[in-house]
């Protein structure tokens, strides 16, 4: 097959893939490597790189667990408040392999919506790259992700466009 085609049928199958279909099957640091460089490759104006990902894994990834029901159920009126969404926000960080954050630096050099759209374009290229290696990913944003400043170390000039998670699928 040449490389048209195969570029073609990975961006045919790309899609978001939610953590309850996530195997138990680790993702090799290999694999990993090869995700977060590939979204090196964006394009990005005056060469800002606005890109920034943190990686939880294990017991990290477990505490961003914990972080984000605790901020879920302290942010929601109590008649507003859903079990089973409390329960989900585990669910999910916690069933996947990998959780990264996406977060825009954004260098004042160039409009901030062209920082975004590099960010994005990052992703994407980690979505063509999970999708190439059989791991199922994900893009969430929810709005709890404004909150998780001091877990994610973010500073004035940056804003977490939410989360990315990986996991290994049945092949």
């Amino acid at each position: 097959m040449n490389k048209a085609n195969v570029l073609k049928e990975i961006i045919e199958q790309r899609r978001s893939i939610f953590p309850k279909d996530y195997t138990e099957v680790k993702i090799s640091q290999e694999i990993i490597d090869e995700i977060l460089n590939s979204a090196t490759f964006a394009p990005n104006h005056k060469r800002t790189k606005p890109w920034r990902f943190k990686i939880f894994k294990g017991e990290e990834k477990s505490k961003l667990a914990s972080e984000m029901q605790a901020i879920y159920k302290s942010a929601q009126p109590e008649h507003l408040f859903l079990e089973k969404k409390y329960n989900d926000i585990g669910f999910k960080i916690n069933k996947a392999d990998a959780v990264v954050s996406i977060i825009v630096n954004f260098s004042g050099m160039v409009p901030e919506w062209e920082e975004i759209a590099a960010v994005s374009m990052a992703v994407q290229n980690m979505y063509l790259t999970c999708t190439a290696n059989g791991v199922g990913s994900y893009w969430s944003s929810p709005k709890i992700v404004d909150h998780l400043k001091e877990s994610l170390t973010i500073e004035e000039n940056q804003k977490c466009l939410g989360l990315f998670y990986m996991g290994k699928l049945d092949q």
